[in-house]
C-alpha cells in the first residue's frame, strides 16, 4: 500500500423518516452524482465502485449505479451491518492505495422501515445470535428485549455499574448532539433538547435508556470519490482531503468479556490504536470527530475506546464539555446518528462527507475552527469497526 489516497468528492442527501424517502436507487444516484460533480471529474474516470447497504437484495449496488451510467466497471456490494458504508470506503481506499486503480467510488444507501431494527430472515440462525446468548448469561433479567436496544442498553447499565457514573451523562450527550444538529441543514431533527426532556422520555430499556437516547430509523444515501495523489494532481484538484490512516477490526474472544465489550469497545480500541500508530498522530491532535452514536451509551463508551479520555473518565469529559465547541475536540458536529439520522449503509459515507466539509472549511455555522485533522468511527455489531483519519492538505 504505497499510494496516498485522497478524497476529492463527497455528497449526501438529507436523511428522512421511513415513508418519506425516494426509492433507494434514486437516492443513491443523487448522492453519487453530487460527489462526482464535487470532484469535478468525468464519471468514466471511476474504475471501481463499492456499494454499502444492509436491507436490500444482491446487486442493489448495480441498480443504483446504473442510474448514473453503465460503464462496465466492477461493482462490489458490501453488507457489514451499520459499518457497511465505511467498509465500502475501506475497500475503495485499498483499491487505490494498492495501485489497482487510480480512482474509485464508495457509496451507501438504505431504505428502512419504521420501528426497531429487525432481520429479514426468520428461518435461520440470526447473525448476532451468539451475542444475544452471551447477554442471556450476563444479564438474564431483561431477556424479553431483543436486538440492538438490549445490547446497547445493557452496555450503558454495565458502564454505570462498573464506574459509578451518574446516568444523566447519557442525556447530556443527547443534548449536546441535538445542539450541534440545529446548525446542520442535513439533520433530521433541529429542535433543542434538555436533560429533563431526555430523562423523562419513555424508557425503552430499563433502567436508564430512554427513547431520546436512541437514533431514529431513517432513509438516505451518501457517496465519496477517492483517488491517488497523482490522479488529483493530473486533474488539477487542490481541495482534496487525504486519508492518512485507516483500520478495520472485528471481534475477538475479548468481545464476550462483558456488555461493554459486546458493543465494540475492544474493537474500537484496537482499530484506533492501529490508526494512531500508523499516522503518528494521537487523539490529542484530532480536531473533529464523527463517531457512531446509535445509542448515547455507545458514544460515552467510544470516548474511552478512542483514547479521548482514560477508562472510567468519560463522565468528567462530558461534564467539562470537552466534547463540543470550546473543548478538547468537537464530536459529531453534524448531529451524529442521533439527530442527523442513521440509514445503515449510508452512515459511514455521511460521516466521511461531514469531515471532508469540515477540513475544507465548508461546514458553515457548525464549522470547527482551524480543523486540520479529523477522525471517523463507524461500528457494525456482529461485528466490525472502521476507524479513518483524515488530514487537510
Amino acid at each position: 500500500m504505497t499510494n496516498n489516497v485522497q478524497v476529492i468528492g463527497v455528497d449526501m442527501i438529507k436523511f428522512v423518516k421511513p415513508g418519506l424517502q425516494e426509492p433507494y436507487n434514486e437516492m443513491a444516484a443523487k448522492a453519487i452524482n453530487g460527489a462526482i460533480k464535487d470532484a469535478g471529474i468525468d464519471y468514466r474516470e471511476i474504475k471501481q465502485a463499492f456499494a454499502g447497504y444492509v436491507y436490500g437484495d444482491s446487486t442493489s449496488g448495480q441498480s443504483a449505479l446504473y442510474k448514473v451510467g453503465m460503464t462496465g466497471i466492477p461493482v462490489i456490494n458490501v453488507n457489514n451491518n451499520c459499518s457497511s458504508g465505511s467498509t465500502a470506503l475501506y475497500l475503495a481506499r485499498q483499491a487505490v492505495a494498492s495501485g489497482v486503480v487510480d480512482c474509485a467510488l464508495a457509496f451507501g444507501f438504505e431504505e428502512m422501515r419504521p420501528g426497531r431494527l429487525k432481520s429479514n430472515w426468520t428461518d435461520r440462525v440470526a447473525a448476532n445470535q451468539h451475542f444475544q446468548d452471551r447477554l442471556d448469561e450476563l444479564a438474564p433479567e431483561h431477556s424479553e428485549v431483543k436486538g440492538s436496544i438490549r445490547t446497547f442498553g445493557q452496555a450503558g447499565t454495565a458502564y454505570i455499574e462498573k464506574y459509578g457514573a451518574t446516568p444523566d451523562i447519557f442525556a447530556k450527550v443527547a443534548v449536546k448532539t441535538r445542539k450541534h444538529a440545529m446548525n446542520n441543514p442535513y439533520s433530521m431533527f433541529h429542535n433543542p433538547l434538555t436533560v429533563e426532556d431526555v430523562l423523562n422520555a419513555p424508557i425503552i430499556y430499563p433502567p436508564y435508556l430512554t427513547r431520546f437516547m436512541a437514533c431514529p430509523p431513517s432513509c438516505g444515501a451518501a457517496a465519496a470519490v477517492v483517488c491517488s495523489e497523482e490522479f488529483a494532481k493530473k486533474h488539477g484538484i487542490h481541495d482534496a482531503v487525504e486519508i492518512i490512516s485507516q483500520a478495520m477490526a472485528t471481534d475477538t474472544e475479548e468481545s464476550y468479556k462483558d456488555p461493554i465489550h459486546l458493543v465494540g469497545a475492544d474493537m474500537t480500541r484496537r482499530a484506533s490504536k492501529a490508526v494512531y500508530e500508523h499516522a503518528g498522530i494521537g487523539p490529542e491532535d484530532v480536531d473533529v470527530i464523527e463517531l457512531h452514536d446509535c445509542f448515547t451509551p455507545n458514544e460515552v463508551i467510544t470516548y474511552e475506546g478512542l483514547g479521548l479520555c482514560g477508562e472510567g473518565e468519560a463522565e468528567g469529559f462530558i461534564n467539562n464539555e470537552e466534547n463540543t465547541y470550546g473543548g478538547k475536540v468537537v464530536i459529531n458536529p453534524s448531529g451524529g446518528l442521533m439527530s442527523k439520522g442513521h440509514p445503515l449503509g449510508a452512515t459511514g459515507l455521511a460521516q466521511c462527507t461531514e469531515l471532508v466539509w469540515q477540513l475544507r472549511g465548508d461546514a458553515d455555522k457548525r464549522q470547527v475552527e482551524n480543523a486540520r485533522v479529523a477522525l471517523q468511527h463507524n461500528l457494525g455489531l456482529g461485528g466490525a469497526v472502521v476507524i479513518t483519519m483524515y488530514k487537510k492538505n
